[in-house]
């Protein structure tokens, strides 16, 4: 015989159902309005609370529901993952009470005020955000304040320390494990889906563990996810590093660093990477992984996320002592960011090309290839065995031989072939240059802002096509790029974008900005 509320008001038990809500990487949890429990303990709507049974504990964030039909006055409903981390069935009686509010939310604020955190503050925060104490406003909090008040290099240690300390690291067992990480901020700039197969192929050990896009139109686990599952176990990602050398994987559901996801899953909507977060997201996540050697790509040009030399060398020198405190070996180069690499921006063209590039077609961006054969040269140096300024030749000849397509296609053979067919939007629009002259200047923000426009990185077929370069020449009325989308809605909004802004600057020679470069 089923208890029944009155007889267990006293507990403040409820009977637990699952949502189908997708609240992403936040708990949440949900009261009819007439509910007793909800009415006898005052719970007010985005409260924090506990929920408990069997010895499980959640906190979630409270949302009240007037409709019965959602869920019923003597009913706990939670989201997806709320339920998923309760990990109880449905039927099962829970009790309800005020969540404890997080004792690190006082060094929040204090960071707010523009105070300094020490060691122990960062460890806190993170351990909370961790272990779903914080709500995503509370998040916010914390990462606009760390973002405008400059986290000094002290501060930054500690919070890359603090986000390894909060999940998972692997440990691979050999003296040497490589990776290679762009910075970001540059459209098409798939490199490491060419550097890994390349690496990989020499024989070192490279496990990829790469975040979704945050402010861009893909990252490369999005781009990845076009050709291979890329949520993998630890025990799956194991094998199949072991065997073939190398992977690409999402490093979400591998759970290392997970409080940097969280915070990520907070950062995207509100588009903010600040350098001292970029530098724990990208170091905690190395480190969990296993990496002991790591290649860093700061591409600088004028709408990069760094647009002056100057800026580039005081960010190497951040991730230099950082990484040297954490023992991780650095290697950090400033690349030419003036414009996207590649032609392709959105998960499927951006696919597209390095798939182009490993089967050497005739049609593959030129730039792309170059570029992903210096940064794999580099990587390729950290051999011990190869001597320095032969890395170059010996990336060229594992992809002009087929060596890396070959390991490609058989990292993909091993993560899962992707069974869903991902088509190029099927709305396009061509944007027409507005004078004769080349082209002297492409902005990727506004590139990259165009194509998350046209439904990027969500809708993987979505995205711009480019077709004229730096440099380029152009005739007015030609094509300079497409626009690719999938909605409607999405569509109109891209090209209003591109009718306000095309991205493209057209002159002569003579205006194009110098490159900031070091290979």
């Amino acid at each position: 015989m089923k208890p029944s509320v009155e007889t267990d008001l006293h507990a403040a038990k409820l009977k637990l159902v699952r949502l189908a809500i997708d609240t992403y990487r936040e708990n949440v949890a949900y009261l009819h309005r007439d509910c007793e429990v909800y009415r006898a303990e005052g719970f007010q709507a985005l409260s924090k609370v506990e929920v408990c049974a069997d010895g499980r504990r959640i906190l979630a964030v409270l949302n009240v529901v007037d409709d019965a039909a959602i869920v019923a006055p003597e009913e706990l409903a939670l989201s997806e993952e709320a339920f998923d981390h309760l990990g109880l069935p449905e039927g099962q009686w829970v009790t309800v009470d005020h969540a404890q509010p997080p004792a690190s939310m006082d060094a929040v604020r204090r960071k707010i005020a523009g105070q300094r955190l020490d060691q122990q503050d960062f460890h806190a925060i993170v351990q909370d955000i961790t272990e779903s104490r914080y709500s995503k406003t509370e998040i916010s909090a914390f990462l606009v304040a760390s973002g405008q008040t400059d986290m000094d290099r002290d501060e930054v240690l500690y919070l890359t320390q603090a986000m390894l300390d909060s999940g998972e690291r692997l440990n691979w067992d050999e003296p040497q494990v490589v990776d290679k990480h762009c910075i970001g901020g540059i459209p098409g700039n798939r490199t490491s889906m060419l550097v890994v197969p390349i690496v990989a192929a020499h024989g070192m050990l490279i496990p990829k563990t790469s975040s979704r896009a945050i402010t861009s139109p893909a990252g490369t686990a999005d781009t990845m996810e076009v050709l291979a599952n890329v949520e993998l176990s630890i025990g799956k990602l194991h094998d199949i590093v072991r065997k073939h050398r190398g992977c690409m994987i999402w490093g979400g559901t591998a759970k290392l660093s997970p409080a940097d996801d969280i915070m990520i899953s907070v950062e995207r909507p509100l588009g903010i990477d600040s350098q001292g977060q970029m530098v724990a997201s990208i170091l905690s996540k190395k480190l969990a992984a296993g990496s002991t050697r790591l290649l860093i790509d700061i591409p600088t040009g004028p709408t990069a996320k760094i647009r002056h030399m100057r800026q580039a060398q005081q960010l190497r020198k951040l991730f230099e002592y950082v990484g040297d405190q954490l023992g991780i070996q650095l290697e950090v180069v400033i690349t030419d960011g003036r414009q996207p690499v590649g032609n392709g921006i959105g998960p499927a063209l951006e696919a597209r090309d390095v798939m182009q590039v490993l089967q050497s077609d005739p049609q593959a961006p030129n730039d792309l290839r170059q570029k992903s054969l210096r940064l794999a040269g580099r990587v390729l140096e950290f051999d011990p065995d190869v001597r320095g300024g032969y890395g170059f030749a010996m990336a060229r000849d594992i992809l002009d031989s087929g060596r890396a397509l070959e390991k490609m296609n058989a990292i993909i053979a091993a993560q899962g072939a992707q069974t869903v067919d991902y088509p190029l939007g099927k709305l396009t629009h061509d944007i027409l240059a507005p004078a004769d002259g080349v082209v002297t200047a492409i902005d990727n923000f506004q590139m990259a802002h165009i194509a998350r426009f046209a439904g990027a990185p969500m809708d993987k077929g979505a995205g711009v096509d480019l077709f004229k370069k730096l440099g380029d020449p152009v005739e007015k009325g030609e094509a300079l790029y497409r626009l690719y989308a999938e909605f409607p809605s999405d569509y109109k909004f891209a090209v209003a974008l591109c009718e306000q802004d095309s991205g493209y600057t057209i002159g002569q020679v003579a205006d194009i900005a110098k490159a900031f470069v070091e290979f």
